[in-house]
């Protein structure tokens, strides 16, 4: 974030926006479940087994009628989020702690809340810095709790490459986004944002040479490739930042190494560069059970 000049404080319209609330009940469907266990060429889980680490951005989506959504697919500004309509939408990053898992086929609550917004500036132009904290339930427990930081900034060239190289890893993964895997993550995660598969919108009206690959999967794909890589660490803590965006039928790789003792370093990127970066804290099973 070193690009930004101090923040300044938001008019008192957006201010008002802070302590906005909004509430959703989702039963983590099994056949949802299955559709994006396809997505990630990965086994389903069962009904009653742990939903695995951020898949539960597939669900608590509130179904809106096109009638209520802006001109980039997502729900119209100025309802649950602050009115920023001159402005694209990005996923900027994020923290969610896992204090115990979703279980598939049972009901579970989202709360959510606008706890923070800020106004910053660039080199891009001005920024609004929304955060929204997610508090999710189930059976009367805290399951998750995480906080979204998304930026609306004016429309502006996006930075596709950074001089920074990819960092040295103790196990890597390569993807390739191509526009299916896109469609259908947007699909099991009800996004409508443009970006993700309408070609003309994303090159003409955004500006991106192509489609844009989701922060959300990136995020996923980054912490099932540590999982895999790591079989005994239970993931108690994750913090993602977007760097620049992937595009389309580019492969990328997620890479990382454990750095410390229940950390571990993970980016995402490819021969341009990193494109996200992200921590993870967590325990490891062998431990505890050779305490209990």
């Amino acid at each position: 974030m070193s690009d930004y000049v101090p923040d300044s404080i938001p008019d008192d319209t957006l201010k008002q926006w802070i302590g906005n609330r909004e509430q959703s009940t989702d039963h983590l469907d099994t056949a949802l479940v299955a559709r994006v266990a396809a997505t990630f060429s990965k086994s389903c889980p069962k009904p009653g087994e742990p939903l695995p680490p951020l898949w539960h951005w597939a669900f608590f989506q509130n179904p809106l009628p096109g009638a209520q959504l802006g001109g980039d697919g997502h729900p119209t500004r100025g309802g649950f989020l602050p009115p920023a309509d001159d402005r694209n939408r990005m996923w900027a990053g994020g923290r969610v702690e896992f204090l115990t898992p979703l279980r598939v086929g049972i009901e579970a609550e989202r709360v959510s809340m606008v706890v923070d917004i800020q106004e910053k500036h660039g080199r891009t132009g001005s920024l609004l810095f929304v955060t929204v904290q997610h508090d999710y339930h189930q059976a009367g427990e805290l399951a998750i709790r995480e906080a979204q930081d998304i930026v609306y900034r004016q429309p502006a060239p996006s930075k596709l490459s950074l001089d920074d190289p990819m960092p040295e890893a103790d196990w890597s993964q390569t993807f390739e986004p191509d526009p299916v895997l896109l469609f259908r993550y947007s699909a099991v995660t009800f996004n409508g944002h443009r970006i993700h598969y309408d070609w003309p919108y994303v090159t003409e009206t955004e500006g991106y040479p192509g489609l844009v690959v989701h922060g959300p999967l990136i995020a996923t794909l980054q912490l099932q490739a540590f999982c895999e890589a790591n079989p005994r660490a239970q993931p108690t803590r994750m913090e993602y930042r977007g760097l620049r965006p992937l595009i389309a039928n580019k492969a990328f790789q997620t890479t990382g190494q454990v750095t410390d003792t229940g950390k571990a370093e993970l980016t995402a990127g490819n021969a341009d560069g990193p494109a996200h970066r992200a921590t993870v804290e967590f325990n490891n099973t062998e431990d505890q059970e050779s305490r209990s």
